[in-house]
């Protein structure tokens, strides 16, 4: 499948009209994939408001003269397979335009000093490549993918709950939510630990940690089970790059009417009182002044920030839930080396696998030192190569590859700059940025030996530019903590204490593409009161359009004639 090669309108907030039917703050994959859902199966008009001079959010790619890395999508599991629920759900969202490249048998590689671990594709290959390297084991390696495949399992009807209505939920949702509890609501540690004392063998099943972004002391079990079972039958990735997503859904969204608007920055919800009634959300006021008003308001800019810097301070209707959410930390923040290397033409690319490195096995103790000393080793360094991974990328760009180098850092270090401007933050700054570059290039060469000489740009992304583009106060790349308290927070869903507004996102579901893009599928269903989630996880892509869409569409068709 070729890339779509789409192009978004270029409409100013100016030219739009001021009634919608619904209005989305952020496009990243949890408000694209709400907007397309609330177009397809709703017959919505939907405005999608995008801050950054790009939609995507963490789907965009980031260019430079020759080069192109894409910002967050570094593989998707279940995706190959025509029949899985979360391919299913992409072919629907995209209306098929979404194709996907298998990523090489061995899709991650697990590196704790010296030694290395391949995660090849199959659940029992996987099984089997585990118990070579660990045969006392065998029983514990059993235990740990039973519940994996458990917990997995027992998170749909934890996460369907999110979206069924509120006095159904108060019935049945304790049900929904105890089996994916058992085990969500214990550390990934823990767990493991309860099944083996093998400090290397815990710190392999745990080596893709950065995936959901706590170590295994810290992060609930329901996150790590959700992407280890995500990636048991391998991974894919987009053909054309992760923008590709954004492109193939955008159409969607576009078919009713709906439009996707970037550079528009949202700076208020705006609601409306009754009385004692709860307080109701009619609209959005931009940082330029401008309103635009809808009857449902959906947020996919994070509960954080949704409910600390877009609705009034000291709102009487979400203190209870502004408390909570104080309890779960954000997520971790990171750095990322974007480097280009030259090659001769017909010169193959480097290996697509992903590669992990630890300097040892005890993932916390280096998470822990670390953010007490950053100058020490970094706890996690994980290596991609999105060239690699594209069969069109050589097309795009011949005789160049880009790889991707990203640690986790604290955000505390970069703190003393987050007051100053994008590309503006002083020579201190870009001094340091210099020195984390070198430090990144050192670790690339040193792990990709064939690098030394040839690369032919390099540059850094720190937590200001996370900060900067995804709004993320802290830097934090998956939104609110996956820890069990996390999971454990009833409150935290679709809905909200505002009547008409809703959360999307990875914070409605789990952290991660596909987690947003469900988290999108759940806001929707909660918003349009129907089981969207079995709509967009059947296997077919030949969904029947009601009258009143098709009817819209060809009116819109011919306006654009």
């Amino acid at each position: 499948m070729k890339p779509t090669g789409y192009s978004y309108k270029q409409r100013q907030p100016s030219q739009l009209d001021a009634k919608w039917d619904a209005i989305i703050i952020g496009s990243g994959i949890g408000g694209l994939a709400a907007a397309a859902a609330l177009a397809k199966y709703g017959d919505k008009r939907v405005l999608v408001l995008e801050r950054h001079y790009t939609a995507g959010g963490f789907t965009h790619v980031f260019r430079r003269p020759g080069y192109e890395w894409d910002c967050g999508v570094h593989y998707v599991g279940q995706v190959i397979d025509p029949t899985s629920a979360v391919r299913a759900a992409f072919d629907h969202l995209t209306e098929g335009r979404l194709g996907w490249q298998a990523m090489p048998d061995v899709y991650d590689r697990i590196s704790i000093g010296d030694r290395s671990y391949n995660f090849p594709t199959g659940q029992d290959r996987f099984r089997t490549c585990l118990c070579e390297a660990f045969p006392s084991e065998k029983r514990a390696i059993d235990k740990y993918m039973a519940a994996v495949c458990f917990t997995a399992r027992a998170g749909n009807a934890y996460f369907a709950e999110k979206a069924i209505p509120g006095w159904l939920a108060n019935l049945i949702g304790p049900l929904m939510r105890s089996g994916f509890l058992r085990y969500a609501s214990r550390t990934t540690k823990e767990v493991l630990q309860s099944f083996t004392r093998n400090p290397e063998l815990i710190a392999v099943l745990t080596g893709q940690w950065g995936d959901y972004g706590l170590p295994p002391g810290q992060s609930s079990f329901g996150a790590h089970a959700g992407v280890a079972h995500h990636y048991f039958e391998g991974a894919g990735y987009p053909i054309g790059g992760s923008s590709e997503i954004a492109a193939g859904i955008a159409p969607v969204i576009e078919s009713t009417g709906g439009e996707i608007i970037y550079s528009a920055g949202v700076a208020e919800i705006l609601l409306e009182q009754e009385s004692s009634a709860k307080p109701r959300a009619i609209g959005v006021r931009m940082t330029d002044g401008r309103e635009f008003h809808a009857n449902t308001i959906i947020s996919d800019a994070g509960a954080e920030n949704t409910f600390r810097h877009l609705l009034p301070r000291n709102l009487a209707a979400c203190a209870g839930l502004v408390e909570q959410l104080r309890s779960i930390p954000p997520s971790i923040a990171h750095v990322c080396l974007y480097a280009g290397v030259k090659r001769a033409l017909g010169e193959r690319d480097f290996a697509a696998t992903n590669q992990w490195f630890y300097p040892n096995a005890d993932h916390d103790g280096n998470f822990v030192r670390y953010n007490a000393d950053p100058g020490s080793v970094w706890p996690c360094l994980f290596l991609s190569f999105p060239s690699a991974k594209d069969p069109t990328f050589e097309q795009r760009h011949p005789g160049r590859s880009t790889i991707e180098v990203i640690a986790p850092v604290p955000y505390a270090g970069f703190a003393k700059w987050a007051d100053t401007k994008w590309k503006r933050r002083g020579a201190d700054y870009e001094t340091f940025k210099e020195s984390l570059t070198a430090r990144l290039r050192a670790d690339l060469e040193r792990h990709v030996p064939a690098v030394q000489g040839r690369v032919d740009y390099a540059e850094v992304s720190t937590p200001l530019s996370t900060r900067h583009f995804a709004n993320y106060q802290h830097g934090e790349i998956y939104g609110l903590s996956s820890t069990p308290a996390r999971f454990r927070l009833r409150s935290l869903g679709a809905r909200t204490p505002i009547r008409n507004l809703y959360l999307t996102g990875s914070d409605t579901c789990t952290s991660g593409v596909t987690g947003a893009m469900f988290g999108g599928v759940i806001s929707a269903s909660a918003i349009l009161g129907r089981n969207l989630i079995a709509k967009v996880t059947r296997t077919t892509t030949n969904s029947t359009l009601s009258k009143t869409t098709k009817a819209r569409r060809a009116k819109l068709s011919q306006q654009a004639t």
